[in-house]
């Protein structure tokens, strides 16, 4: 089944739904004391932290998408229940983080969102929707229909004088980190930004909000690097935006990835430009 446009419309105001319902939750008890569970996860802290909020988040979402699902015969994957693979045989699929940036969330700092997209079986993104509940900026994208801020068409123009580099709080365990830094400085100039607290769904927006900007994750072997549903809605922006949402090698997503939900095995590559973003990877080799 190929969803057309007006489908693909009226699915979208489904996951905006969704999100500012998930949105608002999150927001009223961001204040809150919360206990932190911990999970199975990849290398990381943050793959492996989640929370009552994070739970409460996903059951608002399901809640408000399952008359699609049914509807549609979608197929689901979410950050806080367990892949069933029906990804795999459906064509299409929700790709849900209901609290994506738990560690900014738990420390009460910006940077946690609530991120859903609509996947084919082929891992391209069809719909993505982003929502901040720290300043209520939403974010959302329809595959050929073009991206938008707080509902109003978003078209890219470079706000800051200066180059914005945003990465993982996890990214300075890495041996090449300093080494990367340097380069980036050299080439952009002392006064380049650095951004380093948020969540992969708000620091993929943060790259376009600050555009001139990269974010990425190279490739590593331990699991990890974030998961599907941490970057599917994203890329869904950026690809209507003509931005740079690649693997580390500049190459196709893998957003339906077969064996396991993480990226390590490929890496990801954020930036607001393409150009850009080829420079870039020159320079960081």
């Amino acid at each position: 089944m190929q969803l057309n446009s007006h489908q693909l419309k009226a699915l979208c105001d489904d996951a905006i739904t969704a999100a500012l319902k998930a949105g608002k939750t999150i927001k009223q008890r961001s204040k809150e004391q919360i206990t932190i569970n911990q999970k199975e996860g990849g290398s990381s802290l943050a793959s492996q932290v989640f929370t009552e909020v994070d739970l409460a988040s996903e059951r608002l979402i399901l809640d408000t998408l399952q008359p699609s699902i049914k509807q549609y015969k979608l197929a689901l994957l979410s950050e806080e229940t367990t892949d069933d693979h029906s990804r795999f045989e459906k064509d299409y699929f929700w790709c849900i983080d209901p609290l994506d940036g738990t560690l900014p969330f738990i420390e009460q700092t910006d940077g946690y969102s609530v991120s859903i997209a609509l996947v084919d079986k082929q891992g391209i993104p069809h719909i993505g929707v982003i929502y901040n509940p720290v300043d209520s900026t939403l974010y959302h994208a329809i595959k050929g229909q073009g991206a938008f801020r707080n509902k109003q068409p978003w078209l890219l123009h470079a706000k800051q004088k200066s180059f914005t580099f945003i990465y993982d709080r996890s990214f300075l365990k890495q041996e090449a980190a300093p080494k990367t830094i340097d380069k980036l400085q050299a080439y952009f100039g002392a006064d380049m930004q650095i951004i380093s607290h948020g969540g992969a769904a708000m620091n993929a927006m943060w790259v376009l909000e600050n555009h001139p900007a990269v974010y990425f994750k190279p490739p590593k072997k331990k699991d990890g690097g974030g998961s599907l549903w941490d970057y599917a809605a994203s890329a869904c922006l950026f690809h209507e935006l003509g931005a740079a949402a690649h693997n580390y090698n500049g190459q196709q997503l893998d957003l339906n990835r077969k064996g396991a939900t993480f990226m390590n095995h490929e890496g990801i590559f954020y930036c607001s430009s393409l150009q850009l973003a080829d420079q870039i990877r020159k320079l960081i080799r």
